[in-house]
């Protein structure tokens, strides 16, 4: 009674305790879950007792009865799923991710399930489901992975323990280990990923023990004393509860291994991402943004996949460890000589694995070498097309990938014999142990019996050491690839940061320091509050001494003594609130030098620098972020229509806006790519000018732009009236009309300031200033400029200017124009097009591409070894079977003859198997990542530059990277698996049939199951691939603007709110991976099932047919049987994974059959005279242009021609359609409606080869809404249509300076002459001539110096003056200058321009002009607006009718 009344009062208390739990988790318990299962199996153990012992009738049993439904309501109550929130503490609410990610506060789906659907995947049916009906979405997969494994969480988790290791490992003066660091965070986290690899380990081997005793009791029918039948049943139900186990145990392992490795992975990259915002000069020229990238894209991806097999070296030598235990009590002593072969064997597994680790770290080196290179390539293309540089920079990219390709044929070389000694080991294993049993195997050395009992469960126990012995290839090279990438990610940690105490940011005023030290600081309270104060400033681009704590310093013996002087030295600089100081200088002095030593940018040797207030950044070239207009402005702070409004007025933006698709909802392309240089670097004045900072450093905005709105940013945001006027301003700038409007300026000459005053002060001083102002000055003329203009005609022209500044975009911008919106596809807000994933199945076109690549006869070959190996394996089986039967039946067989044909079949095995691996993993598989590697380089390279306008460089590089690896590496290994396990389940199925012939009658209904649990994975894990690789790039195209706009980030100090971008768009990446893996799990599990199912129908079947059925044949079928569950599962997760990595050649064909630009070569270049064109006259008829099909027209009826040797200078207000001239004499962009243009349109409805470019009805009626129906005109060379020339011809034959100039990694040589066909002297001679000579004789190598990514280690100036060096290489008749001098000093424009007089005479040039002053002596005058030909004549002649130029002249203060 007692306990009766205890057992009531303690359910009263569970079912509160249960209300409670139930209120503060949105789960149920595992514990409580638990416990009703127990409760539940246990009280059903106590039913059938008490129904046993006839206890029916009393009233114990209808109480426990009752008690029983109780259990069993409760567990039911228990198990439903609730979708209650729990309650949070308000730190956890304030957390950051929070603000980030929308469903942050909603329960994930891996959390609210309980430990039911967590054993059994169940969590994941809906997803699954959904997937089986139509082609998943991202938001289907939202917010699945836990939420301890997202970014915020795991960097917190991995950077901890790493910052405690690295700050001992300084104070021990130690190398400290990421590796470590990585096993260590992991925690007790190992702990149950050990306990069910363990437990998976023992429930592997309950198997082939049962299996014994099963084969025993079918034995015990051919003695007199049988066993009881209901053995055998309980035998076969042990034998699937077995397999149940096992899989649930598997699955939980690599659940919480993927669990582990995610959150180690995201925590990784956050830790890189968080690096790169804090790289010194020199890390940063030691990591270029392709190798960055890599360690995220690459290194961190194999170190996330690395942490699930780890564990396995521990579960695997356990396994290895009972099975020969198990096949000790089999076979004796004899079994160990199959562990001698392991052991004999281990010495070349290390030297292997030695081979293989340095094979991978040689192929990773010319990986990032190959990424690097194209991310340069891509980030210039359009200078690559200019120049036609696509050739040699295809010749560079694939000398990198020869390399690689050399290593990875090392690679596959080592994979295949680690395949020969880890799948044919067994065999030989077998071979060895059954010689030594059979000859000596016997009590006191006697031979022993090879009955079927000790073969066949010996051969289930080798098959099943089969797994760990061939899991210890996938733990070796899984180890070695998580080595090698760990010490490269740690190697890229270990690189020196920038100081953060290098610059003092201040809250509390700040005052002048004096000279005087002695003075008190109260004395300086009368001086005017400071924002910006440098004292007795050095600074550096190198470090002669690596900072504290970095492990890689460059040696000072690479450095020269040019290096090692300070770039900027004796800096002393005082900028008060609310003035403006302007910093001018020539070209290379150290301006742009001195703004990144106030942002911390620079080694700081010595002095003292402090900002009072925020700060806001304008590089000299402009970033803009893959965003809306908008987005870009507001930079992450609050919305204010108000001040939004003022900003946009302010920086002259709002008739840009009227003009955009979208408004300011229009997306910026990628590096800004649909605006003009202008519009750029007026978004970024007025991101600047949004964040209403305190400071702002200016490098150069204005020379971007054009005179006329020049003076509108001086007027209404730079100048002492406008929005920033109480704000401090420190502004670079090359233009001398606006310096008697400043407080003060600066000269800064040869890295120090030279002069500094206020205007009058330097005047007065009548020093080098004064020089500069009395023969550059036009203030006399701006003075007159200011003056009300007499004629009405001037005045209507100027009052035009103002009221609509950009009636129309420029260049690039024009295509976003939006007044007909009939069949415009292509336009809207977004210019970059969403990255859409493939639907359906992976196409056999993408399978036989890649049999293709990989040659059919090899292809065919790889599927006929795995064929005869599996024959092979099936005979040696076979070949056993016989031996056993003969000695069962008490014939005395040929000892010397079955070894000796079994040892024959086992060698002919491994020499098939070797050769089979030999041909995937290196004859066909290298060839066929060389052949798709080609295939899209040099697709990509010929791809128009619409395409790369509307494509992020981190989409492209995504293909380059992570796509052609897996096709490199993993593609091949899955194609190996697929083959393998397709020829075993079929041999396996063969052989339970031809043993079991009873069997057959299971195979349909088998089949059928096995395909609807197939084709409802395939279905769901294709989308989550592609689902999975398309959340990459977006991760990896904002890796990529961050490090380009790093200087900027710091700056702004915004580097939290893109440290949490990052977070959101790893989480997704990473939640895509976990969804993708969960359904593997969800596959496995329920395949394993079935699995089991089909060992406990064997089973079943060999008991019930004890008395007919052969021991031997019973042993066979039931070993191939426990073997099928594995080879199964297997086939449809290798078909799988073919099929996702099938994926990756799918992308990469993608983009090897999208439309080309015009060929290079065209039949009509060999009927063109060598010198064409010799005499350089350019004729333009009826010429019309646009960026893409689609899209309004940038240039319209052009029409106009330009004698031979004649200087033409091009104006326009922005937008006028000045650069898009140029890019159409260089066929960038081809004439509208022309042949060509649809022929390369890449759009919606792209014109391929297949249809002979024709139109269908639909897209000619679409064409037809455009606003021109005739063809775009023409433009003539030397009387020869231009678009029948080939492009490599074409554009070799003219030269250009283009707006953005553009360097890329190599040498200055490289980049002068890529393709080596000049000399030293002429070299040198055209630095000399470009006024760069001296500059770069003094660097380190001279010709042979290094130039940094983007050319970084080069001012803006510099820069323009090397592309002028390579118009003098060229030596063309026919030279185009795009605004080259915008950003270099009057002084050294000048210089450039008698340079161009001179050297250029005899040629024919336009020239593209924010200064009117530069082409005033141009012969003649073409006047662009919005697209037409305004005004086309002599300067002088244009002046007189006081047209369009005359406006523009007079508001440039030249008339």
């Amino acid at each position: 009674m007692f306990g009766t009344v205890a057992l009531l009062v303690a359910w009263v208390f569970s079912i509160g305790l249960n209300h409670l739990e139930n209120q503060a988790d949105n789960r149920s318990s595992t514990y409580i879950y638990a416990f009703y299962i127990v409760s539940i199996t246990v009280s059903a153990i106590s039913v059938r007792t008490m129904h046993d012992l006839t206890m029916t009738g009393q009233s114990q049993f209808s109480s426990f009865c009752v008690f029983f439904g109780a259990i069993g309501c409760g567990f039911i109550l228990e198990a439903w799923p609730r979708s209650s929130i729990p309650n949070r503490s308000d730190d956890l609410k304030n957390d950051a991710a929070d603000i980030l990610v929308e469903d942050w506060d909603k329960p994930t789906a891996y959390d609210q399930s309980n430990l039911f659907s967590r054993l059994t995947f169940h969590f994941m049916q809906h997803v699954i489901s959904i997937g089986y009906c139509r082609t998943l979405q991202n938001k289907d997969i939202a917010n699945m992975m836990p939420r301890r494994i997202r970014t915020v969480h795991s960097y917190e988790f991995v950077f901890r323990v790493w910052d405690r290791h690295l700050q001992k490992c300084r104070q021990s003066n130690k190398m400290p280990s990421l590796l470590w660091i990585v096993l260590k965070a992991g925690g007790w986290s190992w702990a149950p990923i050990i306990i069910y690899a363990l437990t998976e380990s023992v429930m592997e081997f309950v198997q082939p023990i049962l299996l014994d005793v099963i084969l025993n009791f079918i034995s015990s029918y051919s003695t007199d004393q049988p066993q009881p039948t209901a053995l055998g049943l309980i035998l076969s139900v042990g034998m699937f509860g077995a397999a149940i186990l096992s899989s649930m145990a598997s699955g939980q392992f690599f659940q919480l291994g993927t669990n582990l490795g995610i959150e180690l992975k995201s925590g990784l990259i956050s830790m890189i991402y968080r690096k790169s915002l804090k790289l010194s000069p020199g890390a940063r020229r030691e990591a270029t943004s392709g190798e960055i990238t890599n360690h995220m894209s690459v290194d961190a991806e194999r170190i996330g996949q690395a942490i699930t097999t780890l564990p396995l070296a521990i579960s695997a030598p356990f396994e290895i460890a009972i099975g020969i235990w198990l096949l000790y009590r089999q076979l004796g002593a004899s079994a160990f000589t199959g562990l001698g072969v392991v052991v004999l064997l281990m010495p070349v597994q290390g030297l292997v694995a030695k081979v293989l680790n340095k094979a991978k770290d040689k192929k990773l080196e010319a990986m990032d070498g190959r990424i690097r290179l194209a991310t340069d390539i891509l980030s210039g293309i359009r200078a690559v097309k200019l120049y036609s540089w696509e050739r040699s920079f295809r010749e560079r990219l694939e000398a990198y990938r020869n390399t690689e390709l050399k290593h990875l044929r090392h690679i596959g070389i080592t994979v295949a014999v680690m395949m020969i000694m880890f799948t044919s080991m067994p065999s030989l294993m077998t071979l060895l142990s059954f010689v030594v049993y059979s000859l000596v195997g016997g009590p006191n050395g006697t031979k022993g019996i090879m009955s079927a009992q000790v073969v066949f469960v010996s051969i289930t126990l080798f098959n099943r050491l089969s797994k760990p012995i061939g899991r210890a290839s996938v733990i070796i090279s899984q180890a070695i690839s998580m080595n090698v990438a760990v010490k490269r990610i740690q190697s890229y940690l270990l690189l020196e940061e920038l100081s953060e105490s290098q610059v003092e940011y201040l809250e509390t005023p700040l005052y002048k320091v004096t000279s005087t030290p002695e003075k008190p600081l109260s004395d300086c309270d009368n001086s005017p509050p400071l924002a910006i104060q440098v004292h007795d400033g050095e600074f550096s681009w190198n470090s002669p001494v690596a900072i504290s704590g970095s492990t890689s310093p460059e040696s000072k013996e690479q450095r020269s003594g040019a290096d090692l002087r300070p770039t900027l030295s004796n800096i002393n600089l005082a900028v008060p609130h609310g003035s403006l100081t302007v910093v001018m200088g020539r070209v290379g002095q150290g301006k742009s030098s001195l703004l990144s030593a106030i942002t911390g940018d620079m080694y700081k040797q010595q002095g003292r620098i402090q900002i009072s207030g925020k700060c806001a950044y304008v590089p000299q070239q402009a970033w803009i972020i893959n965003a809306t207009v908008r987005n870009n402005i507001v930079f992450g702070k609050a919305f204010d229509q108000e001040k939004y409004d003022r900003v946009l007025f302010a920086s002259g933006l709002l008739p840009d806006l009227e003009i955009l698709a979208a408004g300011d909802q229009t997306e910026i392309g990628e590096r800004g790519i649909n605006l003009s240089g202008g519009q750029k670097q007026r978004v970024s004045l007025a991101r600047a000018a949004y964040q209403d900072a305190d400071v702002y450093l200016l490098d150069d905005p204005l020379s971007a732009v054009d005179a006329h709105v020049d003076q509108h940013l001086w007027e209404n945001l730079i100048g002492p009236k406008g929005l920033l006027k109480d704000k401090a301003r420190l502004l670079i700038t090359h233009g001398v009309h606006h310096l008697s409007e400043v407080d003060h300026i600066m000269i800064v000459k040869d890295g120090g300031i030279d002069e500094t005053g206020s205007y009058a002060d330097l005047m007065a001083a009548q020093g080098s200033f004064f020089q500069l102002i009395g023969e550059y000055s036009v203030s006399k003329k701006k003075d007159r400029h200011a003056v009300e203009v007499g004629d009405s005609t001037g005045r209507e022209d100027s009052m035009a200017i103002e009221r609509a500044e950009y009636d129309n975009e420029e260049d690039k911008a024009a295509g976003l124009t939006a007044n007909d919106e009939v069949a415009r596809e292509d336009d809207n807000a977004d210019l970059t097009l969403e990255e859409q994933a493939a639907e359906g199945a992976v196409s056999w076109k993408v399978f036989k591409g890649y049999a293709k690549a990989a040659t059919y006869p090899l292809s065919f070959l790889s599927i006929l070894g795995f064929i005869l190996s599996q024959v092979t394996q099936i005979g040696m089986n076979l070949w056993l079977q016989s031996w056993t039967s003969q000695e069962q039946s008490g014939h005395q067989p040929s000892i010397g003859k079955f070894l000796g044909v079994y040892a024959g079949l086992v060698f002919l095995y491994f020499s098939l198997d070797f050769g089979v691996n030999l041909t995937i993993f290196v004859l066909a598989g290298i060839r066929a990542s060389r052949i798709l590697h080609e295939n899209i380089l040099g697709r990509v390279l010929r791809l128009p530059m619409s395409f790369f306008d509307t494509t992020p460089i981190g989409r492209i590089v995504n293909r380059f990277s992570s796509d052609v690896d897996n096709v490199d590496e993993l593609l091949p290994i899955h194609l190996s698996d697929f083959y393998y396990f397709l020829t075993s389940v079929f041999g396996t199925l063969i052989v339970i049939s031809v043993s079991v012939p009873i069997f057959m009658a299971l195979i349909p209904f088998l089949v059928a199951l096995y395909l609807v649990v197939q084709v409802w994975y395939i279905r769901s894990s294709r989308s989550l691939k592609r689902i999975h690789s398309i959340s990459k790039s977006p991760l990896y195209q904002h890796f990529s603007e961050t490090l380009i706009g790093a200087s900027t980030i710091r700056a702004m100090r915004a580097d939290d709110r893109f440290i949490l971008e990052n977070s959101a768009k790893s989480d997704k990446s990473a939640n895509a991976y976990f969804a993708y893996k969960i359904a593997n799990r969800w596959l496995h599990m329920r395949l394993e099932f079935l699995g089991a199912i089909i060992v406990f129908a064997t089973s079943l079947l060999a008991v019930l047919g004890r008395r007919t059925l052969a021991p031997g044949m019973a042993g066979l079928a039931l070993s191939y049987a426990l073997n099928i569950t594995f080879m199964i599962t297997y086939l449809m997760t290798s078909f799988g994974d073919l099929q996702d990595q099938l994926i990756s050649v799918e992308r990469i064909q993608e983009y090897s059959v999208k439309d080309q630009e015009a060929p290079d070569v065209m039949p009509k270049d060999d009927k063109l005279l060598t010198n064409w064109p010799s005499e350089g006259k350019i004729v333009f008829r009826n010429y019309s242009t646009r960026y893409r099909q689609g899209m309004d027209l940038v240039l319209k009826n052009v029409s106009f021609e330009v004698l031979p040797t004649e200087k033409i200078g091009v104006v326009g207000r922005t937008g006028a359609g000045k650069s898009s001239l140029t890019l159409a004499l260089f066929r960038i962009i081809e004439a509208a409606n022309g042949h060509w243009a649809k022929a390369s349109h890449n759009g919606q409805s792209s014109y391929t080869a297949s249809t002979s470019y024709g139109l269908n009805p639909t897209e000619e009626e679409e064409l037809g809404t455009i606003e021109v129906e005739e063809d775009g005109g023409l433009i003539e060379i030397d009387g020869v249509d231009i678009s029948t020339v080939g492009l490599k011809h074409l554009r070799q034959r003219l030269s250009i300076i283009p707006q953005d100039p553009t360097l890329f990694a190599g040498s200055v040589r490289e980049n002068l002459d890529p393709f080596n066909q000049a000399t030293d002297p002429e070299l040198w001679e055209a630095l000399e001539r470009a006024h760069l000579k001296g500059h770069i004789s003094s660097l380190a190598g001279g010709l042979s110096f290094e130039v940094a990514q983007n050319g970084d280690n080069f001012s803006v100036g510099q820069r323009s003056l090397i592309c002028l060096a390579r118009a003098l290489l060229r030596k063309t008749k026919i030279l185009v200058l795009d605004e080259a001098t915008a950003a270099v000093d009057v002084e050294t424009d000048e210089l450039i321009q008698k340079t161009i007089r001179k050297e250029f005479k005899d040629r024919t040039i336009i020239t593209i002009a924010h200064r009117i002053k530069t082409i005033m002596d141009s012969d003649k005058i073409l006047v662009l607006e919005r697209g037409r030909v305004e005004e086309f004549d002599a300067p002088a002649t244009l002046m007189q009718k006081q047209g369009l130029f005359y406006s523009l002249a007079k508001q440039a203060g030249e008339h």
